[in-house]
């Protein structure tokens, strides 16, 4: 199969990648980092999310980012709502994009959201059915669809059967996330080859850690199936807390490498990407995870002397 033409990225590093961090983040530096992101040409920025400040204290303030983001119309926020009052509060709040996520590994379910596969399945239920009330769209993720931190391999199968459902209950598209990294091309090409007969090949994004360095690899397998959304995190921001050593997220600066040298379409100024990374990095007293962006530092390092 020729690689698709165009590739359409969803920045996750403001939810995804900052749901994990340790110390308190200032909801003006959320709001900046995705004004910054709008504004290297990302269309489609997962904001917060709508979960117990219990369990995931960094977003406590979802609200408040949602309602002072400067919205651009062409510019889609979705935000993480795992249960109907997380929905109503998203709602609320002024959201018109949401995500549901589920588990391919019945373990993984059980020990992340307490419930069962199924369980979790019945609890998207009415989110959806509020949703297509009112007019707002859901995107689902499946979690754990190429390794378990607690049961190991996961059936490809598996997998499909939760993507189907979650895109038959009304999901407009499904991503399918490698929580702990462990994925390696071939089988990410079983696996995806495995859903997309119980799913459109064109509803199906790919979302990728880094953990064992074979994000870029699987995206790349992904890409010769035909998969042309992808999930990514400025900066390489996140990880899987369940997964010893998580490397965190495949770098949004990085998969623009990667089309760029491929000649695929995306969009994005990798410049500007990669002086975000820079931005939230330092923000967070850090280096950037992305090695695109390290060496492209360096190179104006060099320049500069």
């Amino acid at each position: 199969m020729a690689l698709p033409s165009k590739v359409r990225i969803v920045e996750v590093g403001p939810r995804d990648g900052l749901q994990n961090e340790p110390k308190s983040i200032p909801t003006a530096t959320k709001i900046e980092l995705i004004r910054r992101l709008a504004a290297c040409g990302l269309r489609s920025i997962e904001a917060t999310a709508f979960v117990s400040p219990r369990w995931v204290p960094q977003m406590k303030d979802a609200a408040k980012v949602l309602a002072a983001l400067d919205r651009q119309a062409e510019v889609a926020y979705p935000v993480l709502t795992p249960n109907l009052k997380g929905f109503e509060d998203a709602l609320a709040a002024g959201a018109r994009e949401v995500a549901v996520f589920g588990a391919a590994s019945e373990t993984f379910s059980q020990k992340n959201i307490n419930c069962s596969i199924s369980e979790a399945l019945q609890r998207f239920e009415p989110i959806l059915e509020a949703a297509k009330a009112a007019d707002v769209k859901v995107r689902g993720y499946v979690s754990c669809v190429l390794g378990c931190p607690y049961q190991g391999e996961v059936a490809p199968l598996a997998v499909a059967e939760v993507a189907h459902a979650l895109f038959e209950m009304g999901c407009y598209e499904v991503s399918l996330g490698d929580t702990i990294g462990a994925g390696t091309p071939e089988k990410t090409k079983v696996m995806l080859e495995a859903v997309a007969r119980r799913v459109p090949l064109k509803k199906l994004a790919g979302h990728f850690h880094d953990t064992w360095g074979m994000a870029i690899a699987n995206i790349y397998a992904a890409l010769e199936v035909g998969v042309s959304v992808f999930d990514s995190s400025i900066a390489g921001l996140g990880g899987c807390p369940y997964a010893p050593g998580a490397a965190g997220n495949v770098a949004t600066e990085d998969v623009v490498w990667l089309l760029k040298g491929l000649g695929i379409d995306h969009g994005l100024d990798l410049n500007a990407l990669v002086d975000t990374a820079a931005w939230i990095s330092g923000e967070l007293g850090r280096e950037p995870a992305s090695r695109v962006t390290r060496a492209i530092l360096a190179k104006r390092a060099a320049a500069a002397c």
